[in-house]
This record gives structure tokens, C-alpha cells and sequence, in this order.
């Protein structure tokens, strides 16, 4: 059914009770990821970020990945650039090691007894080709489960993975993917497409929307075709038959489109990592799950198409909520008008999950 909404209660200046929800930092105690598993090769190491904290990522020729503080301790240089023996890395300046504890253990041209103080270390876990750290205090690691990554390891899918820099606070991207009326913008990729809010679900660190589509003009595109596994016209046999699922359980976001009591044809897993300290930039982390057609080796073939299909949606959405980034940076602040219940809601949530400016 359509939500009947009123907007005499809309705060002033799209402000949440936390104040400017663009201000608000992301929390650090959760797993994040910072690198895929193939950017860092055997004996290798990489530099990452996570909201301005440059962190080193190493892999040992033997033994877990683990993750640094990167800046050597004795001339800042970065760690990343440095060069992986045994079980540390040693800087590319003059020879600083350092372990996995992120301990100095060996300065060369010192005595072992006069070794100074080392580097931040990061708890760092690899699951489905992504490397995670957990910036916040670390204690709470062991604690904290990883996320569910989509159907990485479910035969039945063919998971996509995919990510670019984005200039906007992450904020921007979680509102994005939740208002599935932004659809209008994408009508040159998927046609003429009606969506009918049927509700939302609220819960600690989570928030739901569920849509159905109808298609009111336009033709079916290759990749939405890929996507459900059958070509469809636009009869009322189609109109509001899948349900998309869209969750923001912090920080990070799903979507998935199933029919009710049918497994999902597309899951979605995806975050957005902050880069700069003042975080208004994010580096995007996405698994997009394809459901397998029941002809084998027919997606493999046609995945180049649905590839570039998605590519086009995401840079659609990428420039947009760019743009908003743009205005809030001209405007000084946020001035929002969202008159959408389920995204009032969601920026509450994240301004309750988040970290205010003040204390960040």
C-alpha cells in the first residue's frame, strides 16, 4: 500500500536531533573492510585508510594478513612501503622492523636492549576476498561479529565484486540506496519504473524498507533481465510481484529482491569506508549476488552485460550524491528538506550510531 505522510513535523534545515547529520562521525568499534584480498599480494604490503588513520596492510609469505599503524616510528615514512621478512616489515628508510604486534624488533644499527617504542597495530580478519579492520578499541574485536557477505559462498550465485572512491559523506550513500524513488533518475537505464513504499521495520541499529516496482513505460533492460532470469514486459502480469529489501544495519547496508517464499534472485552487500578525517569522502565495498538461471554457464557468459549494466547505475549514483556533497560544502551546512518517513528515520539512525562531531 502507499504511505500517506505529512510534513508539519520536518525539522528545520534537514537537521537531526544530533544536529548536521553530515558532521557526524562513522562509529570505529565495527569491522571494516579497507582492501580486497587480491590488491595485496604474497611478501607484499599495501597502504589503506580508514577516516584519515593510514594503515599498513602486510602479508607475510606465511601466517594471517595484519594491519599497522603506517608510519614508521623513528621518521614517519610510511610502512607500506616497506618490505616484508618473515613475520614484520621493515621500513624502507632504515631498516626499522616491526612484528604483527606492531612492536620495533629490530632497529639495525642498534642493540637489541635499546629498542624504541613501536607502532599502532589494527585487529585485521579476511573473509570472502575482503581484508578487515577494527579501528575502534580493539578489546571489543573479539566481541564483534563480521558481517554476512551477501551469497559469496553459495554456489547457487555469482557474486560481483566491486567498489570506487565516492566524494560525499557516507551519509549520502545510505540515503541513496534506501529511497528507491530516486528511481526517476535512473529512467534512461531501466525505463519507466512506479515503486510502492510498503513499509519499514525499525530495530537497535537497524532500519528496513521494503518497495515493489511497476513498469509504466520503457522496455526491460539486459542486465534487469540477467538479474531475475526472464525477459518481462510491462502487463500487470510483472507490476509489483518481487519485493526489494533494504536494510541499514550499521554501518553497513543490504538489498535483496525475492519473491515471498523464494530464495533472493539479487543480494546485496555493501559499505562505505570513510577516507579523510573530516570524512566526506568513503571508498565503497560492494558484493552483488546474481542468483544462477537454471540453463548452465548462461550468466557466466552474459555477465560482461549485467557488469556493465550495474556500472551505469552506480555511476549514475555516484555523480548525484556528489552533487549533494557539492551543495552542503556551498551552503556551509545541511539544508535538507526530507519529507520521506523512512529516510527521516534512517538519518536518525545514524545519527545515534554515529559519533557526534564534538566528541569525534
Amino acid at each position: 500500500m502507499n504511505q500517506i505522510f505529512s510534513t508539519d513535523s520536518i525539522p528545520p534545515a534537514g537537521l537531526t536531533p544530533e544536529g548536521d547529520l553530515r558532521r557526524v562521525r562513522s562509529n570505529p568499534d565495527f569491522w571494516y573492510p579497507v582492501g580486497w584480498s587480491r590488491e595485496l599480494k604474497v611478501g607484499k604490503t599495501i597502504g589503506t585508510r580508514y577516516a584519515g588513520q593510514p594503515i599498513a596492510l602486510v602479508r607475510p609469505a606465511e601466517g594471517e594478513v595484519f594491519a599497522l599503524e603506517d608510519r614508521c616510528a623513528h621518521r614517519q615514512v610510511p610502512l607500506s612501503k616497506g618490505v616484508v621478512k618473515g613475520q614484520a616489515v621493515q621500513c624502507c628508510y632504515h631498516g626499522w622492523a616491526y612484528g604483527r604486534s606492531g612492536r620495533c624488533i629490530d632497529v639495525p644499527y642498534l642493540g637489541k636492549g635499546k629498542l624504541p617504542n613501536g607502532v599502532r597495530t589494527y585487529p585485521c580478519r579476511e573473509q570472502d576476498g575482503l581484508i578487515f579492520v577494527f579501528p575502534g578499541d580493539p578489546e571489543r574485536a573479539a566481541a564483534t561479529p563480521l558481517p554476512r557477505l551477501a551469497q559469496t559462498t553459495n554456489p547457487d550465485y555469482k557474486t560481483r565484486r566491486f567498489g570506487r572512491h565516492v566524494k560525499c559523506h557516507y551519509s549520502f550513500m545510505h540515503e541513496n540506496l534506501m529511497d528507491m524513488n530516486h528511481q526517476f533518475m535512473h529512467m534512461k537505464q531501466m525505463g519507466q519504473m512506479k515503486p510502492r513504499f510498503l513499509g519499514q521495520d525499525r530495530g537497535p541499529g537497524m532500519i528496513e524498507a521494503r518497495y515493489t516496482f511497476a513498469r509504466t513505460g520503457g522496455k526491460q533492460p539486459l542486465g534487469e533481465a540477467l538479474v531475475f532470469g526472464q525477459k518481462r514486459d510491462n502487463s500487470a502480469k510483472y507490476a509489483h510481484r518481487d519485493v526489494m529489501t533494504i536494510r541499514t544495519e550499521y554501518p553497513y547496508q543490504t538489498l535483496k529482491i525475492q519473491a515471498e517464499g523464494t530464495p533472493p534472485v539479487m543480494d546485496l552487500w555493501i559499505v562505505y569506508v570513510p577516507q579523510d578525517a573530516e570524512e566526506m569522502t568513503n571508498r565503497v565495498f560492494g558484493l552483488l549476488s546474481i542468483k544462477r538461471p537454471r540453463v548452465p554457464g548462461l550468466l557466466d557468459m552474459a555477465w560482461p552485460f549485467l557488469v556493465a549494466f550495474t556500472e551505469r547505475i552506480f555511476s549514475e549514483d555516484r555523480e548525484i550524491v556528489e552533487l549533494e556533497q557539492a551543495a552542503w560544502d556551498e551552503l556551509g551546512g545541511d539544508h535538507n528538506q526530507e519529507v520521506f518517513p523512512v529516510i527521516r528515520s534512517l538519518r536518525e539512525l545514524l545519527a545515534e550510531c554515529g559519533i557526534p562531531a564534538a566528541r569525534s
